[in-house]
């Protein structure tokens, strides 16, 4: 049996080929800045010889912006901010600032927009869901490679009697089948209420889907929710040009820190079509136990349920403004370049006979793409090679991917041609069906992938990063699953993992 690939990196060989890349992208040194930060900001990837690619599961924070919401934290008194004393009137400012703050960032003017803090991007799109005035007559539209947050928003429609489609994607580049999206957005229910929902990236395949589907769909009598949370962290989002009703976000997607925070931007003009189903504390003017109503706060008050991350929220502020101090353009540039020479490597990986190692979900170079590269690995005899195993192995390397389906599992589901007799075989073991189940369930029903592997880069990303990775990569040369073994670990949800051994 061949021994376990290993990883191989030279300086000599990585001077070459960074010498090449640059010939390649000569915009790669327009964002020289993103590299002084890699060695004071982000220091401590290269001090514990980490190699961070899955930004689009969480951005990297600053040592700077830890240190400035510390002293924040550390010099002031502050309180919880439902109340008048000073210490509440003093937080109270702090987090409308940052309130203020998104908006600004995003160039929304609060004459159009409201701000409301959630827990992450799902809380932001569980709000719309719970709240939309969904009805008999209502349609929901939305992509297939939505997150499962917006999945979700499917059952609130379904249980309020409205009608939800999918609009579908083209292969192999997973981009939006036009003719069929614009043949469903003429569909809209003049009587009814139309929610058209999409990512403005996908965090499957990093599509970026062209924003001005925005302004299409709302001419033909539809609101539109757009998921930002995958786009926003490399790419500007002007909302005084773009303006759909509804936009939702996590911020330490863009920024790292904190985790815990997310945004729903609302449109004025569709505020007072929300309907919230309940109250809780601090979304209420007034309530009554005796009386058995309630009156909901004014605006962002009557979203934000309980008390809010107050605490956190001020560092929202501190993270937009280290972004600003380089510009999403120059780190949009550097992943657009990175991107670009990452693909272009990856795709010419052959096994000794020729076959292709590689296959790439989603398109092949950096047109309307951002740092988002899924894929697989396939043997010498096109069969699929564990991907859960790959992740081990680059685990040991101290490399940071991810695999799985990345809760979006329409975008996979078109990208593995898995059909739907494929997707019910596995939902008719009820709930009990689990990753490792349904890998072995579509093993059985021919060479098919339940899932991929994601490399992602993003602000701290170096051209060291990504040589290392196709490095990486080339060793599973001419292997098989045999040659790599088994995989020591299963992932039975997305939050529990168990030795296998």
């Amino acid at each position: 049996m061949s021994e376990t690939p290993q990883f191989v990196y030279t300086s000599e060989n990585a001077d070459a080929a960074y010498d090449s890349f640059l010939a390649a992208y000569p915009a790669y040194q327009t964002t020289v800045i993103l590299d002084e930060w890699r060695a004071t900001e982000y220091s401590r990837l290269d001090a514990r010889q980490q190699i961070y690619l899955d930004y689009t599961g969480g951005g990297l924070y600053a040592a700077s912006q830890l240190r400035q919401h510390m002293a924040l934290l550390e010099n002031n008194v502050l309180g919880n901010p439902h109340s008048a004393n000073p210490t509440s009137l003093a937080m109270t400012d702090l987090v409308e600032a940052a309130r203020h703050y998104v908006l600004a960032y995003f160039n929304a003017s609060p004459d159009e927009y409201i701000a409301i803090f959630t827990a992450n991007a799902s809380g932001a799109l569980k709000l719309v869901g719970e709240s939309y005035p969904f009805g008999p007559g209502s349609r929901y539209v939305l992509t297939f490679d939505n997150h499962n947050s917006v999945n979700g928003i499917r059952e609130f429609a379904r249980n309020k009697g409205a009608e939800f489609t999918y609009a579908p994607l083209t292969t192999p580049d997973l981009r939006l089948d036009q003719a069929r999206l614009a043949d469903l957005l003429a569909a809209a229910n003049p009587g009814g209420h139309n929610l058209f929902a999409f990512p403005a990236q996908s965090n499957f395949s990093g599509v970026k889907h062209p924003l001005s589907l925005v302004a299409q769909a709302q001419e033909q009598g539809w609101d539109v929710l757009l998921d930002a949370a995958a786009f926003v962290p490399t790419n500007r989002l002007d909302l005084s040009r773009i303006k759909p009703e509804f936009v939702a976000m996590s911020f330490y997607k863009m920024f790292g820190y904190p985790t815990g925070i997310g945004a729903l931007l609302v449109r004025k003009s569709a505020f007072a079509k929300l309907q919230r189903p309940w109250f809780a504390g601090g979304t209420v003017n007034f309530a009554s136990v005796r009386g058995e109503g309630h009156y909901l706060a004014p605006n962002e008050a009557a979203f934000e349920d309980g008390t809010v991350n107050y605490l956190s929220i001020p560092a929202v502020k501190i993270g937009l403004e280290h972004l600003e101090k380089v510009g999403v353009e120059t780190i949009g540039e550097r992943v657009r370049c990175l991107t670009g020479w990452l693909i272009e490597q990856l795709l010419t990986l052959k096994h000794s006979n020729g076959r292709p190692m590689i296959r790439l979900y989603g398109p092949a170079n950096t047109d309307m793409r951002g740092g988002t590269v899924t894929l697989n690995f396939y043997d010498p005899d096109e069969r699929l090679l564990d991907y859960r195993r790959i992740e081990e192995l680059a685990n040991g390397e101290g490399i940071s991917l991810r695999t799985g389906c990345f809760c979006n599992p329409g975008a996979g589901e078109i990208a593995e041609g898995l059909t739907r007799e494929d997707m019910l075989a596995g939902l008719t073991d009820g709930a009990t069906m689990n990753l490792p189940r349904f890998v072995q369930v579509i093993q059985h029903r021919g060479n098919k992938s339940a899932g991929a592997i994601r490399v992602s880069v993003g602000l701290a990303t170096n051209f060291a990063d990504v040589y290392r990775f196709v490095q990486f990569a080339a060793g599973f040369r001419d292997q098989t699953n045999l040659n790599i073994g088994q995989v020591t670990f299963d992932i039975e949800s997305c939050r529990v993992i168990r030795d296998g051994s």
